[in-house]
Order: structure tokens, then C-alpha cells, then sequence
């Protein structure tokens, strides 16, 4: 029988270093916290809601001013951060090609809404016609997650590893600021 080790080499291999798990999960956060803020302010604008709360007995919603709250709360984030001029413009763009790409999709979402409850309010219940809207809404739903995710990573791109650091720090202490709303829900 012969020998299956292998030889032995005369100065051996160094083993690799570990891994730093620490600032993988660092920038994971970091992308992670970007993308969420950048979602945040896109999906805002886009809702129904303005700013400082529900838009009852207050104007309608208006995609112009939708496009300007996301405006300005790319603009406020880019203060917060240090952006420069440039990045300023990027993420602007980025953001407001989002907010032009998913107004269509909130109409449609709007129509889908007001066809579900015309289904669901006949007199007899047509189950073919909901698994369509509800087929057709998760269709709708995974255009608007793709084309989110694509302006996150290309926010994230734009912005240095200080900024995205900088921005976890802000959007930790957000959290801190709001933990009593939702303190009641963790016990």
C-alpha cells in the first residue's frame, strides 16, 4: 500500500487570515440603513400622506409635490452626510427617476384597490377574477421592489464608506428617538 498524504513541503502555507466579520457586518449595516432611508423617502413621497401626517380634509395628492418632498429630503440628507455638490445631483436624480417611476405604479395600485373592493362586493363572488388582482398586484408589487432596490444600490454607490457610515450613525439615533412608540411591542 502506498502513502496518500500528501508531501510535505519544506517552509508550509501561512494560514489565511480570519475574515473580519465586524466590518462585513458594518457595511452590510451601512448599505442596509442607505438603502432603508432612501426607501423611506421615496415611498413618503409617494403615499398619500404628507409629511406631518395624513392629508384629510387637506389638498389631494399631487405627483409635483410629490417629487419635491423627495427632493427635499435627498437635499436634507446630503447636508446631514457632508455630500458634496456633485453626489447631491446624483442622488437627486436617482430619486427623482424613482418617484417618476413609481407614480404610475401607485395609480395602478390605486385602480387595483377600488377593483378589489368592486369583487369583493358583488352579489356573488367571482374567485377566478381576485386570484387575477391578486396575481396582477404581486406583479405590480415586485416592479416596484426591483426598481426600489435598484436606486438603493445606486444610492449607495454614490455615497463614500464615511457617508454611509455617517448616515448609520443618524438613522441609529433616529431609532433612539422614536424606541418609546414602539417600546410597548416588544414585551
Amino acid at each position: 500500500m502506498s502513502d496518500q498524504s500528501p508531501p510535505l513541503s519544506a517552509s508550509p502555507q501561512p494560514p489565511l487570515p480570519p475574515r473580519r466579520r465586524g466590518a462585513r457586518w458594518l457595511l452590510l449595516a451601512t448599505l442596509t440603513l442607505t438603502a432603508a432611508l432612501t426607501g423611506a423617502a421615496a415611498s413618503r413621497a409617494v403615499s398619500q400622506h404628507h409629511w406631518h401626517g395624513s392629508s384629510f380634509m387637506g389638498p389631494s395628492f399631487d405627483p409635483a409635490r410629490a417629487e419635491e418632498r423627495a427632493d427635499r429630503a435627498v437635499r436634507h440628507l446630503a447636508i446631514e452626510i457632508d455630500a458634496s455638490n456633485e453626489q447631491q445631483d446624483k442622488l437627486r436624480s436617482i430619486v427623482k427617476g424613482l418617484v417618476q417611476d413609481l407614480l404610475p405604479m401607485r395609480e395602478k395600485a390605486l385602480a387595483a384597490r377600488q377593483r378589489g373592493r368592486i369583487l369583493l362586493t358583488q352579489p356573488s363572488i367571482d374567485r377566478a377574477a381576485i386570484e387575477v388582482l391578486r396575481a396582477e398586484q404581486l406583479a405590480l408589487a415586485d416592479a416596484a421592489s426591483k426598481r426600489l432596490t435598484q436606486a438603493l444600490g445606486d444610492a449607495a454607490e454614490v455615497l463614500t464608506p464615511e457617508q454611509r457610515r455617517r448616515l448609520d450613525e443618524r438613522l441609529a439615533e433616529l431609532r433612539e428617538r422614536r424606541g418609546f412608540w414602539q417600546g410597548w411591542r416588544r414585551g
